[in-house]
Formats: structure tokens, sequence, C-alpha cells
């Protein structure tokens, strides 16, 4: 035990060693130089160049956006000028609230329309997509299926009418978060209704019943499309002709629920989010950013990164004694191409858009049970299922390209019975080997329940490359090709 002078001799010299200790910290802090990480302070001055041209835009000086296309094509906003728009003035149901008082639906079409109307072709969006598939008179400018859609090509607009709209929630024309409350006067923000698959192919046959479309040849679409191209099967099987699933899935799975919700956790984490109201303020662009990098991730492939960019980094001139000094900021050309991607959509799509209709594929889930859960039901009786001709059994023999899985997965009959709207209905199926966001084995999937389900005239192919869940929108001659074979 110590005595009271040890004690008191103890604590009068603590205070010393403790100040020359703080005094010795302080000397070396200023002489060492304070780190810089220029990738931080980037997104501080992007928002400064924000509050700079929001009070622009308040003197009324025009903004030039930036001209710089990157290393991918980016989804830009169109022209409110370059879609047709389609009001609904009437109550739209929905699966997990009441109603939507109205909506709009922002559309392109191109081709010619037939005057029996048979001959009409629904292309539906992924997550983030515009109405601007394609290059039109009003529009010019590429679009994001542009090398897929004209006169003999997947979608041959010398023969069929091509109708492509933005889906509800989204903020390219259509109505979604970002849209004014009609009741209220202001954005819905996180007001808006969270909604479905479903709710948005509702919206979707609302505009094919104002342009008079009864049936359609065939509805097609890529990742969330290929979600709502079974939808439209589903919901209205004696309104659709064919359905093209490319890259999809009949029941979301955990894997993919993980890396969306990775996605809107650091979008919502960003202070600017403002629980979803920041629409008279500063938008969420860092949370955008890096929500988006997470994204591209998930939508390319690792050998297909190790083939573009290997271990190179992003600037050549570096001297081997600055090459000895690696930095936290990007350095190597990976790094530089997730940051150039998050840069280039962090302020061109809605933040709210990203976190409903991400929110709306979660949900996504076509076994009975879900969909009795739901309370759902077809809005039409599925037609007759037609006996298969001798030739149709044969095709549909060498169609069987992919193995019956070793351990079927215990959802397998319940997909198929909630798959059985579409028993009748000829379907191609497309998967991409590379796809870490919609494996593979989700298309096999729904090929195992549809044929399962009753429906024997189900195409399936299986593509390799390494582009990865983008192969739908890279791969024209294989993905373009199964495509037009099927819809001829």
């Amino acid at each position: 035990m110590f005595s009271r002078s040890r004690i008191s001799v103890w604590g009068l010299r603590r205070p010393r060693q403790l100040g020359s200790y703080q005094a010795r910290w302080s000397s070396s802090c200023t002489t060492q130089p304070q780190p810089s990480f220029p990738c931080v302070d980037a997104h501080a001055a992007r928002e400064s160049r924000l509050i700079a041209e929001s009070a622009s835009r308040s003197r009324g000086a025009a903004s030039h956006p930036s001209d710089d296309s990157g290393p991918e094509p980016p989804y830009a906003r169109p022209s409110p000028l370059s879609y047709n728009v389609y009001h609904h003035p009437r109550p739209l149901p929905l699966t997990y609230s009441a109603s939507l008082p109205s909506f709009d639906i922002a559309y392109e079409t191109w081709g010619t329309m037939s005057p029996t109307r048979d001959n009409v072709i629904l292309l539906q969006t992924g997550l983030s997509a515009s109405s601007h598939a394609a290059s039109t008179p009003l529009n010019p400018s590429p679009g994001w299926w542009e090398k897929f859609i004209g006169p003999g090509r997947a979608l041959d607009t010398s023969q069929f009418f091509v109708i492509c709209s933005n889906v509800l929630g989204s903020c390219y024309g259509s109505t979604g978060p970002s849209s004014i409350d009609p009741t209220t006067g202001q954005r819905y923000a996180t007001h808006f209704p969270i909604l479905s698959i479903f709710d948005m192919v509702k919206a979707q046959f609302a505009l094919l019943d104002h342009l008079g479309v009864d049936r359609l040849y065939a509805s097609v679409g890529s990742s969330m499309g290929a979600m709502q191209s079974l939808a439209a099967g589903w919901l209205f099987p004696q309104r659709v002709g064919k359905i093209v699933s490319i890259s999809g899935t009949g029941r979301s799975s955990p894997g993919s629920i993980a890396m969306r919700y990775a996605q809107r956790s650091v979008l919502m984490a960003d202070p600017n989010w403002n629980n979803g109201f920041y629409y008279d303020g500063l938008p969420p662009h860092t949370g955008m950013k890096l929500a988006r990098q997470i994204a591209t991730i998930t939508y390319r492939s690792g050998p297909e990164w190790d083939l573009r960019f290997g271990r190179k980094l992003h600037d050549t001139r570096m001297t081997d004694e600055s090459r000895m000094t690696p930095k936290l900021c990007p350095e190597f050309m990976i790094e530089t191409y997730l940051d150039h991607q998050g840069e280039q959509f962090c302020l061109k799509y809605d933040a709210n858009s990203l976190l409903y209709v991400s929110k709306a594929m979660d949900l996504f889930d076509l076994t009975l049970p879900a969909i009795k859960r739901l309370g759902l039901s077809p809005a039409q009786k599925a037609p007759p299922k037609p006996t298969p001709s001798l030739e149709e059994a044969q095709t549909m023999a060498l169609l069987k390209s992919h193995p019956p899985p070793a351990n079927p997965p215990p959802h397998l009959p319940d997909l198929a019975e909630g798959l059985r709207p579409l028993a009748s209905i000829p379907t191609l199926v497309l998967g991409v080997q590379s796809d870490i966001l919609f494996p593979v084995e989700q298309q096999r999937e729904v090929v195992d329940a549809l044929r399962m389900a009753g429906n024997s005239r189900v195409s399936y192919f299986e593509l390799g490359g390494v582009w990865g869940h983008d192969t739908f929108l890279l791969d024209v001659l294989n993905v373009g090709g199964a495509v037009r074979g099927f819809l001829s």
C-alpha cells in the first residue's frame, strides 16, 4: 500500500510528464503537413458547385451540363419535349397502399402500328432507365438499347411497333417521389406510397388501353424489365402473346436484396437525404455516388475487369518513388472507373426514385404463397393451354439445354404454382453465366418452374462472356439474335 507522501509525489509528477508529452505531440504536428484526400475533398467541391449552380439558377442564368461521357454510355435525363406523356386521371389501386389519385407515364415509340394493332411490343426497362431506348426524330441521341431497335434488329421496327415507358416511381417523366402530389400541391418525397412491380405493370397497361392496344405481340424486358415481363403475363395472360425475360428472376433472392439494401443504406445515411425531403435543398449526392459504385460492382464481372483493367494504375506517369508510397484515394484503374461511374450518375437520377424502385425489385415474388399473402389474382383468366404440335414437342426436347438441378430449391414447386397463369404463353428466357446480380440459377429456376406449370413452349439460352449482368446492354450478337429469332 502506498504511503500518503508517495501518492502525493506521484500526483505532482504526472502532470509534468503529460505536459511534456503534449508539447512533443504538438511540436511534431506542426512540423508534419496535414494529409490530403482529394477523393474526399471532391464531395465538398461538388456540394459547393451545386450551391453555386442553385444560386445561378435563382438569378436566371443557364446551366451547362458536362459533356464528359466517360468510359460507358451514360443514362441521360431525357428532355421533356422528346417523349410523350399519358395522364391517367383516375386512381390506381396499389399492392401495398390504397391508391395513387392519378399518375403520368412517359413513353416513346418506334415503328408503325398495324391497322389491327396486333404488332405491338412493350419494352420494359431496368431500374434507372428512361423511356429513351433508342434514338427518335425528337431525340436523336442514342438510347440505352440503341443497337437492338430498328429495321432488321432484335426489335424489328419494319415489323413491330415498339413502346417503351418510364416506370411508375421513376423520375424521367412518369409519376414518382419527385412529382407533385395533387392533393397537397407539394412534392411527394417519402410520402409517396411503396410500389410493387405489379403496380408498374398495371400503369403500363392503362397506357396500352389509352393507345387502343388490346393485346401485345410480346412483352420484352431485361433485369427489372424481365420481372415486369413475367408480371405482365401473370396479370394479363390473355393480353400478352409472348414473353422475353433476359437476366431476370421470378423471385428476388436474398443475395440480390442484400446488394440493393447496401445501396439504399449508404444513400439514406447521407445527411442531405433528410428523410427524403431534400428537393428544396441539396440532393444526397455523396450517398448517390457511393450507391452507384456498389451497383456498378454488381452489374459487371471480375473476369471482365481483370481483362480490362488488371492491376494497372490510372496515372502511368507516376515515378518509381511515388509508386512506393500508396495513397488511400483511388490509384488503381478499377478504382477510378468506379469513382467515375458514381460521379456521372449521382446527379442524373432522383435519390428517392432509386429507393422506391429498388425496393419494388426486392418485393417481387411470384411464388404462390407470396401471391396469396398479397391477395393478388390475374386481371383475366388464363387462356386454355394449346396442345403442342409434334414439331413443337421435338423443338422443346432440344431446348432443354440445362441439366435438372441436383438439389432443387425448396421454393421451386411454389414458384411453379405461382407461374401457372403463364402456362400457355410462349416464353424466351436468357441467362448469363457471369451475372452475379441475377445469377444464372435464377433463370434456370424460371424455366423449370414454367415447364412444371405446364408451359411446353419455353425456350432457354445460356450465354457466356465476361460482361456480367450488363450483357443485355452489350451483347448485340447473342442477345439480339436470340430475341429476334424468338419474335420473328
